[in-house]
């Protein structure tokens, strides 16, 4: 199976992701920090701890080849306890040197979105995350058709352009 660290390994300029998912299900090392958050504490935001799982180095390691990272957000509001959570650790996303922007699904009524989460990466391969009803992952599809390439990345795009950056999002 296909994961996204071996599809950013071969990035060599861009690697945008999509989620849009109100919860996924937590891993062993993110319930922790996500029970933490819930019940007022502050979440595990060590970019070094075991909770990343190596994701900021990953995503460091791409951005000094000069890969723009973009993450974009399609959520429900009022916001789910797991995407409050998210918002929360979202600075160590930014810091590894990702773009961030969040939009509400309200904003949605006009654009075309592809209903399932995926990464595109240098616009030519695309990384398609699918899920259970309860936000398990239930595997990936790697696609290098350069017409679903093209799709993905004109609906990310439309969306991202009507996305509030990070630090300018205030969750409702």
């Amino acid at each position: 199976m296909t994961s996204i660290r071996q599809v950013l390994t071969t990035a060599s300029s861009t690697a945008f992701h999509l989620e849009q998912r109100d919860v996924y299900a937590l891993g062993p090392g993110q319930h922790v920090s996500f029970e933490a958050f819930v019940a007022g504490r502050a979440p595990d935001v060590d970019p070094d701890g075991p909770f990343w799982g190596g994701w900021v180095k990953a995503v460091e390691e791409a951005t000094g080849r000069g890969v723009e990272f973009r993450r974009l957000r399609i959520i429900s509001e009022p916001l789910s306890d797991y995407i409050r959570w998210e918002h929360a650790i979202t600075v160590v996303n930014v810091a590894a040197g990702e773009q961030v922007r969040w939009l509400p699904r309200r904003s949605c009524v006009d654009l075309a979105v592809v209903p399932v989460d995926f990464w595109v990466v240098d616009g030519a391969s695309v990384l398609f995350g699918h899920f259970s009803g309860n936000g398990e992952s239930t595997g990936h599809e790697l696609r290098t058709e350069p017409d679903i390439a093209q799709l993905v990345s004109s609906a990310f795009e439309a969306a991202w352009e009507r996305a509030t950056p990070h630090e300018l999002y205030i969750p409702a």
